[in-house]
């Protein structure tokens, strides 16, 4: 597992709430383990709520981001205006290295954005349903689903520093020949201008899990695909087909008190058995998304949506997906879906053929006509007109399919990523793993400070992006070094012991030249000029063979020396 023990706590809390003495508990929207005793609930968001009202003394607009103690590891992400989630966490005795900051914080973004997609903000729904019940409901149904997948055995396997090389919440793209390209432009055009008379608002195209076209803004393109990579692409859905089929021959010959009791892997997260009414949350007839999700049938309520349980989707002999996670029977009303940049409210329309996925998203409001005729439409026409299209892009893509590993550059390993576009390129995890633990612990070191000296640039509200390169030579004379420029990351280690400073920046230079890794590097990202500030650092396990002079030891445009006690600068670049 990573760096962290069985315990682990996640608690989200409304800051405008419960300020009355007595009504304590008014604050609380999800806590888990649900087993909890009430006053070490209390005694956790005390904390959180007291850490985040002193720093915002000195910090007003980014105050308390992380704690560390001696055997815990607080984590603080302001999702929403005074609606805060913390993830506690007990760290291993066994091991030293601290994983990032960001690392886990970047666990709860994702949540958060997955839930935004799916329910909508959570101050939408307290400004909707005052009591909480709402809001706290649909955070029961969501969140035990999304952190099952961390789950190993009874253990949470959060990120730890073999990790160093990967970055949530982007997007790995496919490198494609000009010609595929254009036969996916040529075939989103198809699907949005023709179908049921324009119907499709926007198409997101994937490939093997990777991304291949999106008509998307680049954030509700992430949330998508973050999404689509869990539960939508063929792996999954096998899975979730065997699941569903599994549980549904079960269902028949169970009553609904055993059928609650099925959802173990959901319940280790939250380290008790519920009970039926904590398992099967339900609600009216009008859901808090503001569409009927309820059963055709006037009075009977249906559960809250539970996009993220693992036998939610299922592929039908047509092709396209189907879906029981918004209802027992939606009565082929496909799921809503929120679109944060483009402010729409869309239904999610999934269609696979072999390893391709093409997710169309259709306005929930169609000038008046029958959801389900249109929904019948659209199904009809794509079998009928589309589908030679659909073949043939599979077929090119299958073509120039290099398998999993068609990332790797032989004798590198590396991470690059464009902020703006939120894509990343990176060395397969098989490839990462051979790397040694000390080179992945100084990597987990240099984003560190990495991280922090990108959160000091966002605190100061500064229009440019930082700008800087590092360098750092571990005792067995790994190379590990880092490029930022403007939004664009790229991480590297080479562990050749024979390489000099020299040699292993004329190496990342070559990886730079690399058109094929990612879109940026082609433009000139990435590149060899002067950075603002370039720091070169070693190591210090062992006594240098000479006095250093002191004197010569600078940082150039940088306010505070790094934190790191295990690391020594040796030069600045001249």
């Amino acid at each position: 597992m990573g760096a962290w023990a069985e315990a682990a706590q996640v608690c989200i809390f409304d800051m405008q709430r419960g300020q009355q003495e007595g009504h304590e508990l008014d604050k609380i929207l999800f806590f888990s383990p649900t087993d909890c005793p009430l006053p070490s609930q209390l005694s956790v968001i005390g904390l959180s709520e007291g850490l985040i009202t002193f720093t915002r003394i000195f910090s007003p607009e980014a105050p308390c981001q992380l704690m560390q103690a001696e055997q815990h590891c607080h984590i603080f992400l302001n999702c929403e205006p005074d609606i805060w989630m913390v993830m506690v966490v007990e760290k291993a005795k066994e091991v030293e290295e601290d994983v990032r900051a960001a690392a886990l914080e970047a666990v709860l973004k994702e949540a958060h954005e997955l839930f935004v997609m799916f329910y909508g903000s959570i101050r939408a729904l307290l400004h909707k349903h005052p009591a909480g019940d709402v809001a706290r409901s649909c955070l029961h149904a969501f969140m035990p689903d999304y952190f099952a997948d961390f789950l190993t055995g009874k253990k949470l396997q959060l990120p730890s520093i073999g990790d160093g090389l990967t970055e949530r919440g982007t997007m790995q793209p496919v490198s494609l020949e000009r010609d595929t390209v254009l036969h996916a432009q040529s075939l989103v055009g198809l699907l949005e201008s023709c179908f049921g008379g324009g119907i499709v608002r926007h198409t997101l195209i994937l490939f093997h899990g990777y991304l291949v076209s999106s008509t998307l803004p680049v954030g509700d393109t992430a949330a998508l695909f973050s999404y689509a990579a869990l539960r939508l692409t063929p792996a999954a859905i096998a899975l979730s087909s065997s699941l569903h089929s599994a549980h549904k021959g079960q269902s028949t010959m169970q009553s609904p008190a055993s059928r609650a009791g099925q959802s173990k892997l959901r319940t280790l997260f939250n380290n008790v058995t519920p009970t039926l009414a904590q398992e099967e949350p339900t609600i009216p007839s009008t859901s808090p998304l503001g569409q009927d999700t309820a059963h055709p049938e006037e009075g009977v309520k249906s559960q809250f949506p539970r996009p993220l349980r693992q036998d939610a989707w299922w592929k039908d002999k047509d092709g396209f997906l189907a879906t029981d996670a918004w209802g027992a029977d939606n009565n082929g009303v496909h799921p809503t879906i929120w679109l944060q940049q483009s402010e729409e409210q869309v239904h999610l329309c999934v269609y696979q053929y072999r390893a391709l996925t093409l997710l169309l998203l259709i306005p929930t409001l169609l000038n008046g006509s029958n959801s389900l005729d249109t929904f019948t439409l659209l199904k009809e026409q794509l079998l009928d007109e589309a589908a030679q299209k659909i073949e043939k892009l599979e077929e090119r893509l299958s073509k120039e399919w290099v398998g999993s590993n068609a990332s790797h550059v032989p004798g590198y390993r590396y991470l690059c990523c464009d902020r703006s576009s939120k894509t990343a390129t990176a060395s397969p995890p098989s490839k990462v793993s051979t790397l040694s633990k000390e080179s992945l612990s100084a990597l987990n070191q240099v984003r560190a400070e990495i991280d922090f000296e990108k959160g000091r640039v966002e605190r100061q509200a500064s229009e440019q992006d930082p700008e800087l390169e590092v360098c750092l030579r571990t005792k067995q004379n790994a190379w590990v070094i880092v490029r930022v420029r403007g939004g664009h990351e790229l991480y590297t280690v080479q562990e050749r012991a024979s390489d000099t400073l020299v040699l292993a920046s004329d190496a990342v230079e070559k990886l730079n030249k690399r058109s094929d890794l990612d879109p940026f590097f082609s433009n000139g990202a990435i590149c060899n000029e002067a950075l603002s500030w370039t720091i070169f650092f070693r190591l210090t396990w062992y006594a240098p063979s000479k006095a250093r002079d002191d004197s010569n030891i600078h940082f150039l445009n940088h306010s505070a020396p790094l934190s790191c006690k295990q690391l020594e600068i040796i030069r600045p670049l001249s």
